[in-house]
């Protein structure tokens, strides 16, 4: 296969990381991948075309490392910074402690802008291993059998992607000048769904109906104060997802792109086909 473009993939062994690395490879590109835990850019080395960064939410910051770096080289046409979740320009009303990680994304954007550098910001929303292995449960990874917790009505809709469906469609993106200088949104139409039609699909599926119980939203935010740090910002991008139905409540607009409709020859992983693979 011809090599088409040089994809430098920042964080290329981590969980979304190595999906971008075999989407690239799989659509032809020459791809590097910059593992080491702190970013130390040799300037005359970055001679890729395209980088795309995957950093934890506690490194979104190094970041600027690698801004600095390509701007200094001059030579890059697209960087896709560290996102892949909900677009943090949508997230300015979020609530503390995780709205720091929707800020420091921003902080990388202004840089990235402030350079003149081009980019694509990817925003994915709900991982399906995050969010279906759980049954939009936090802290669960396995769907159970017997018993779900609702959370609020279980009526808010959000969207769910295939971390290998988020790779390709990134990926695809790179070079593609419809996105460039834009937010690609990664909203699958047969995926945008409620908890409580996930919980049915997963019914469906092993041919049971499950117990259920509701917690309020009272009740969610009361028992995430109790939790360590970290682990209140994970929860309070729960509380916008489940409780707020945070990811279907805004137009696209100009500034934006969808994938599916893009890339519409892209087969996208169902929740009903991802779900099969818990029986």
């Amino acid at each position: 296969m011809e090599m088409k473009s040089k994809v430098l993939i920042a964080g290329g062994t981590g969980y979304l990381g190595k999906r971008l690395v075999k989407a690239s490879l799989g659509q032809g590109h020459e791809t590097y991948v910059l593992y080491r835990p702190e970013i130390g850019v040799d300037i005359e080395k970055l001679s890729v075309q395209f980088p795309v960064s995957i950093f934890r939410s506690h490194q979104i910051l190094l970041q600027l490392k690698l801004v600095d770096a390509i701007k200094e080289a001059g030579n890059v046409k697209r960087f896709l910074p560290s996102e892949f979740g909900t677009d943090p320009a949508k997230m300015e009303n979020a609530m503390e402690p995780g709205r720091v990680t929707f800020d420091d994304k921003m902080v990388v954007r202004k840089a990235i802008e402030e350079a003149g550098i081009p980019f694509t910001y990817v925003s994915a929303n709900c991982f399906a291993g995050y969010f279906l292995g759980g049954l939009c449960q936090p802290g669960h990874i396995i769907p159970s059998r017997e018993h779900v917790s609702i959370l609020g009505s279980g009526e808010e809709k959000a969207i769910y992607v295939d971390e290998d469906d988020i790779a390709t469609y990134t990926i695809m993106a790179i070079d593609d000048p419809r996105t460039l200088n834009k937010t690609l949104y990664i909203l699958p139409p047969r995926n945008i769904l409620s908890q409580r039609e996930v919980v049915q699909i997963w019914e469906k599926l092993i041919g049971k109906e499950l117990r259920k119980s509701s917690i309020s939203s009272e009740e969610f935010l009361a028992s995430m104060r109790e939790q360590d740090y970290a682990e209140q910002v994970g929860l309070t991008h729960y509380y916008h997802v489940c409780f707020e139905g945070c990811l279907t409540k805004f137009e696209i607009g100009d500034e934006g792109e969808e994938a599916s409709k893009l890339y519409p020859k892209v087969k996208y992983t169902t929740v009903e086909e991802y779900m099969k693979r818990y029986l």
